[in-house]
């Protein structure tokens, strides 16, 4: 145990003095916070000493119809749909209308061919133009009053018949997968960047040590089992500690910037239960130590540093293809899909695709016992086993060993 916190406590150090580790942290701090900060920012530029500048002159679109009735119905209901613009009836023929719109006097006009059918002119259509598919919407509601005006029924009680507003609830028993997305999709990224950015590192560093020969030193003079759990937890303690300062950077500077980001998505992405933060670190611990693990003892049997790649792929692989499952699953909306839940049980898929399902949808509470139970049992055998393998692995030399070699030289040890 001696043996185990020296090295734990050396391989800290050795984080706290990377630049690199350190240097990534308080750039993501410092860049959280100037996206936070950004809405208050831009409202003191925006103000001139408490005087408030004058709207800016909005765009004008024009209405043209041979038919008086059609265009003033359409321009009085145009005005609730594109409060954006100044609604105008042109005044003039179609190619004045068209002059005007290409001088820049309009933006664009509709010209209603009848009251079911019109022409959208515009100067440069972009991409992101909405005005046809907000005006088929409204148009309808236009077409089925002008048939009702002409069937003798008022004005007046068409507009009351068409107006009239459906009430709707909705009561959720479940989980609100729309609500509960944004923040599930960040949890897991972050997740999938954690582990494979400090498993990678773990690999490095052993191979960096047996490529310098210190291992042979080290090996000799430590417990091969205290030297593996020192390095993997110092990594997941190292990796867990960034997410705290960065996730907790971002919710403080949430709060502080509560009423400048009225957003309804910043305002979900924040507003995580505890429940699955609990789950969070559950989850991110096991699923950080199994990979660490796994990456600690091939990393372990590279003689070269060039080595490395080569030799984590396969793991590497294993961890994209579960993220790669878990987010078509998000995607879809059907994170209990037969895919999923065979996912959930299978350790090195369940951290992403257990935590997903209880954050997305209701998760029975013996099938997360059983996910978690089984991560756990697999997690110290797979440790066990990752220091047996390290032990023999810090050892080989030359051309990497195959995996069936070392469990054999393995289990004659035993």
């Amino acid at each position: 145990m001696k043996q185990f916190g020296k090295i734990l406590k050396f391989e800290l150090k050795g984080f706290l003095r990377n630049k690199v580790f350190v240097g990534f942290t308080i750039f993501l701090m410092v860049a959280i916070a100037i996206v936070m900060f950004i809405p208050n920012i831009i409202a003191a530029f925006e103000s001139d000493d408490g005087v408030d500048t004058p709207p800016d002159e909005l765009p004008t679109m024009l209405i043209y119809s041979e038919d008086e009735t059609i265009a003033a119905l359409v321009k009085e209901y145009f005005k609730n749909a594109f409060v954006d613009y100044e609604i105008n009836i042109a005044e003039g023929s179609i190619d004045e209308l068209k002059n005007d719109i290409i001088t820049g006097k309009a933006e664009c006009a509709f010209v209603m061919n009848s009251a079911s059918s019109y022409t959208y002119y515009v100067n440069n259509l972009s991409m992101y133009d909405m005005n046809t598919e907000i005006a088929n919407t409204v148009l309808q509601e236009v077409y089925r009053i002008n048939e009702m005006i002409k069937n003798n029924i008022p004005p007046e009680k068409a507009s009351e018949i068409m107006s009239v507003q459906i009430e709707s609830g909705t009561e959720t028993l479940g989980k609100n997968q729309m609500q509960n997305f944004f923040y599930t999709y960040i949890m897991i990224f972050a997740l999938y960047m954690v582990i494979l950015l400090y498993g990678q590192m773990v690999a490095t560093n052993v191979a960096t040590e047996k490529s310098s020969r210190a291992m042979e030193v080290l090996i000799t003079s430590a417990n091969p089992t205290s030297m593996m759990f020192g390095k993997v937890l110092a990594s997941c303690i190292a990796g867990f500690s960034q997410l705290v300062l960065i996730f907790g950077t971002a919710i403080v500077l949430y709060n502080v910037n509560k009423d400048a980001l009225t957003n309804p998505l910043i305002a979900s992405i924040f507003d995580i239960p505890l429940e699955l933060f609990a789950y969070l670190i559950v989850f991110f611990i096991l699923g950080f130590l199994i990979y660490a693990f796994m990456f600690g003892a091939i990393g372990s049997t590279a003689s070269k540093l060039e080595d490395i790649n080569t030799s984590v792929m396969p793991i590497t692989f294993l961890f994209i293809i579960a993220f790669m499952v878990v987010m078509f699953s998000m995607s879809n909306g059907t994170v209990d899909n037969t895919a999923m839940l065979i996912c959930s049980y299978i350790p090195f898929t369940s951290p992403m695709a257990m935590f997903t399902r209880i954050c997305m949808s209701t998760v029975p509470w013996y099938e997360i016992v059983s996910s978690i139970a089984i991560l756990i049992g697999s997690t110290v055998g797979i440790g066990i086993l990752s220091a047996k393998i390290y032990r023999v692995g810090v050892l080989l030399y030359g051309t990497p060993p195959k995996i069936g070699t070392i469990l054999k030289t393995v289990l004659k040890k035993q």
